[in-house]
């Protein structure tokens, strides 16, 4: 009796660990899907202004330190250009700014900060935060012509004066998504990964 008792118990334990295993296998199989389905969103598109592929509106504006600024057409030293549209009042868009100088350095881009607001909210602004030579300019009719409606909002010119990415930057990985859907010829991250899945779930040619 003993002994069928002990069979018993380790049956039962086999079949313990066999379920568990099971259940761990379709557990891994679901968090490998939503990784899949969580890829890291890039800066999204919220605006209606000049589309991926337009040639950005151009501006010839005098920045807060009084040097003149050229937005649009080709820049003489062959560099892209980012427009991050902030504001004073925005504590995300203060957040951004060590991000956005590090990646000006880092990727060898220009990086314009374009606001809006009270004279006074500016004063304040430049005096708590250092700019490390970002040109900062003060004009609602940039933001208006490029339709941003949300901040902190960065669009990519590049040295010919084309729009090539844009889209919000809460983070870092949003402004670094802009460069990436650059490089990758795509509008924006979710851009690439919809076409990237419609790939991979695309039926295979038929061969004759």
């Amino acid at each position: 009796m003993t002994n069928e008792l002990l069979i018993a118990s380790s049956v039962l334990q086999w079949a313990a660990l066999c379920a568990g295993g099971i259940v761990l296998l379709g557990i891994a199989r679901q968090v490998g899907l939503l990784h899949e389905r969580s890829a890291p969103l890039g800066a999204m598109i919220t605006d209606h202004g000049p589309g991926i592929g337009d040639k950005a509106p151009s501006f010839s504006i005098i920045d807060v330190k009084g040097q003149k600024r050229q937005i649009g057409g080709d820049d003489p030293a062959g560099h892209e250009t980012m427009l991050l549209f902030t504001s004073p009042t925005c504590p995300v868009c203060e957040k951004l700014l060590p991000i956005v100088k590090s990646v000006s350095r880092a990727e060898g881009i220009n990086v314009m900060l374009i606001s809006d607001g009270a004279e006074e909210e500016h004063k304040a602004f430049l005096a708590k935060n250092k700019l490390d030579g970002l040109p900062y300019v003060i004009s609602a009719e940039i933001g208006m012509r490029f339709q941003v409606g949300k901040v902190p909002y960065g669009v990519l010119i590049d040295e010919k004066g084309i729009i090539k990415a844009k889209g919000l930057c809460n983070t870092r990985e949003h402004v670094e998504s802009l460069l990436e859907a650059s490089r990758t010829g795509h509008a924006s991250l979710q851009d690439y990964m919809a076409k990237k899945n419609g790939a991979e779930h695309s039926p295979p040619p038929l061969t004759m």
